[in-house]
């Protein structure tokens, strides 16, 4: 196992950024972690004192990252690895979902990881080392009904994380996208937004969807304990995946879409070679 790391991670009030800070803490590494308001703070610098240190952040507060950032690297120490995960899921027919809902979506999936990843950036760069973690998910590579938004935001991030992994990795530092499946997390209880349903075309469709994620949440196959134990592998990678996928249904559906998408390119190849001057 590696030495004891200092991980900053972005939103371990629940879910997968909870499990993770607690089996890194556990595996005996300090946590940095973000919180909503000073009481969850509290809490979670009760959970190992003087390892666990929690700060307010509202990811989509762009102006406070930077320097929180700032006082995190003086105050705690040199962060070894980054992980974005504050995040939320929208679900809702496209056309019934306002574009404010849109706009939100990708504030904190997308620019809120942006801000933190360069407010970071300089101080990795500087040590040539460091490790950075993007919790996308299967739906930045597959799609499913009614999480057009959450998709298009979890596609951007993943996009922006395959990126970064070139651009990088002459400076040392490594870049993953995690991309799980269906994990027992809050994502379809009580964390997601739902948007009204006001248009009756999409009710056949659309309603066993909605019926069906509401009572599968809690339900998952994904173990969030089990998901934290697989992602503290990479620490120890010598070179660590662009991606890495969690569950074996994000593995399936992944496969399918590949399959898929071969097929489409076979079929449609002499037309897409047919356009070269």
């Amino acid at each position: 196992m590696s030495p004891s790391k200092l991980i900053f991670i972005t939103g371990v009030s629940s879910g997968f950024g909870r499990a993770l800070a607690e089996e890194a803490l556990q595996a005996g590494h300090r946590v940095a972690g973000t919180l909503r308001n000073a009481q969850a703070c509290a809490e979670f610098d009760a959970l190992a004192p003087g390892r666990s240190v929690g700060r307010v952040l509202d990811v989509t507060d762009f102006g406070a990252i930077a320097p929180l950032v700032a006082a995190v690297e003086q105050e705690i120490g040199a962060v070894d690895v980054l992980v974005n995960n504050a995040g939320y899921g929208h679900e809702g027919i496209m056309e019934e979902s306002p574009l404010s809902e849109a706009l939100h979506q990708f504030d904190v999936n997308v620019f809120g990881a942006v801000a933190v990843i360069k407010a970071f950036l300089p101080y990795f760069r500087q040590r040539r080392s460091g490790h950075i973690l993007n919790i996308t998910s299967m739906g930045g590579f597959i799609t499913l009904p009614g999480i057009s938004y959450y998709c298009g935001s979890k596609f951007a991030l993943q996009g922006i994380s395959e990126t970064l992994t070139q651009e990088l990795k002459p400076f040392n530092i490594a870049v993953t996208a995690i991309q799980p499946g269906s994990f027992r997390t809050d994502w379809a209880g009580r964390s997601m937004v739902r948007s009204p349903r006001t248009i009756s075309d999409y009710d056949a469709s659309f309603n066993p969807v909605r019926e069906t994620r509401e009572k599968r949440s809690g339900h998952q196959p994904g173990d969030p304990q089990k998901a934290a134990q697989a992602i503290l592998q990479l620490l120890d990678a010598p070179e660590p995946p662009a991606s890495l996928l969690l569950g074996s249904d994000a593995v399936k559906f992944v496969r399918e879409k590949l399959h898929q998408m071969n097929a489409d390119i076979d079929a449609w190849e002499d037309v897409s070679r047919s356009t070269d001057g």
